[in-house]
């Protein structure tokens, strides 16, 4: 039933709670868990040269793509199919995008990320994808960690 499950995440701890899910999910339907990491444009301060830009894009890259295949690796562990894959552009248009051109047939996401008050400001990714996606969404409800 679900050959390809897409997980979004945003490198942080709240995404990260959608993870057992997704894997649960790969495991039961025997299906390819694919994590999905888009990088929005960076906010840098004006008046940086561009070898600095493309220095500070560089390095962005290579943190997310270790990211990723850290958490690759942890599924991989638990014996489950599993690739990371790294686009740029605006999140929800792009995890939507993804998933329709890569034949997803899951979309698992954390009601909550990274955003913070930008959430409050432009609306959630995730609620901005459950709207859009064409495809079942597993929203997974994401509770702050307690000290």
């Amino acid at each position: 039933m679900y050959d390809r499950i897409l997980l979004a995440l945003d490198g942080s701890p709240l995404a990260e709670q959608a993870l057992p899910h997704a894997i649960a999910h790969a495991e039961r339907f025997e299906g390819e868990l694919v994590l999905l990491r888009v990088l929005e444009p960076l906010r840098l301060p004006s008046g940086l040269s561009p070898v600095a830009i493309e220095r500070t894009e560089e390095r962005t890259r290579r943190l997310v793509q270790e990211y990723l295949e850290s958490i690759a690796a942890r599924v991989e562990e638990q014996g489950v199919s599993v690739r990371a894959v790294t686009v740029e552009g605006r999140s929800h248009l792009e995890i939507i995008r993804f998933a329709e051109s890569n034949q997803i047939d899951l979309i698992v996401i954390s009601s909550r990320g990274a955003s913070g008050l930008s959430r409050w400001l432009m609306g959630s990714v995730a609620d901005r994808v459950v709207r859009g996606a064409r495809m079942p969404v597993l929203l997974v409800r994401a509770r702050k960690q307690q000290p």
